[in-house]
């Protein structure tokens, strides 16, 4: 099933998506796609419920977020057009909640940008609690999945002093959604096509089959550093195709769109804006 929620931002609505694609307004059945609901998605009829009107914004397809990990350099032809190794264990980071974006808000670059970069991703979203788990039982906390850009601002990532999760948690800069798709709806997650267009260009396109490091060894992974909770989102490493991978590098400018795709999790589309 695709789950998603809509409404003005701080204001979304659950819904869940028919088989023609339509929005279908779940706030009926639970209070939002968050917490222990994440653990147990409703399985119902969406033709049983109300049609949501019209074509409202979509927001982050989930709710009450304790947290959003990174995992870097975790393609290893990514990591080869940066001229890096692919690392022994995932490479984890941080990025602030308060980055969350819905998937075709705006993206602001801050004020004396000069890297913005985009970066498409496949987002886990934990549904049941896991701490030290197995690569064999990671998958059973696991509610779904979804597009992560993880946006991010090299100069300030690679170039100053500290760490990458600065460079990587500008307001607006973890566009998440559109959908929220559950892991018998979507397939073999493995086995997944990532696209990026900028401006009609395509530039990254890969396979989740050339991971480093697979969902299940990352949930694993994660669960002995710390507790994954309900409404967690993991991102889970991008691509080849990243604006400093170019030659030249190619970063982001105001008026610039963004349109990322990922097999079976639907399509992102954001504008790109200058802070004010």
């Amino acid at each position: 099933m695709r789950f998603a929620r809509y409404g003005a931002r701080g204001q979304e609505r659950p819904a869940v998506l028919d088989d023609e694609g339509r929005l279908r307004d779940l706030s009926g059945v639970v209070p939002d796609l968050a917490g222990e609901v994440l653990g147990a998605l409703p399985r119902l009829d969406p033709e049983t419920l109300p049609l949501v009107e019209g074509a409202p914004r979509l927001g982050v397809p989930v709710a009450g977020i304790g947290k959003i990990i990174g995992i870097g350099l975790n393609y290893s032809d990514h990591a080869a057009e940066i001229g890096a190794t692919p690392p022994a264990e995932p490479l984890v980071f941080l990025k602030a909640v308060s980055a969350l974006n819905g998937p075709n808000d705006p993206v602001i670059l801050p004020r004396g940008s000069r890297k913005g970069d985009w970066e498409v991703e496949l987002g886990v979203v934990i549904g049941r609690r896991a701490k030290h788990v197995s690569v064999a039982d990671a998958p059973g906390h696991v509610a779904g999945y979804t597009i992560v850009n993880d946006v991010s601002e090299r100069a300030l990532q690679i170039e100053g002093s500290g760490q990458w999760t600065k460079g990587k948690s500008c307001d607006s800069f973890a566009p998440v959604g559109p959908w929220l798709v559950t892991p018998e709806a979507l397939g073999d997650v493995q086995a997944l096509d990532l696209v990026t267009e900028v401006n009609g260009e395509t530039m990254q396109r890969g396979n989740t089959a050339r991971m480093v490091f697979g969902v299940a060894e990352i949930i694993a992974y994660l669960s002995t550093l710390m507790t994954l909770e309900p409404g967690d989102i993991i991102a889970t490493g991008t691509p080849p195709g990243v604006g400093m991978g170019q030659t030249p590098p190619r970063f982001l400018v105001a008026g610039d769109e963004m349109v990322l795709r990922i097999t079976g999790l639907g399509e992102q589309r954001a504008r790109v804006m200058a802070e004010g």
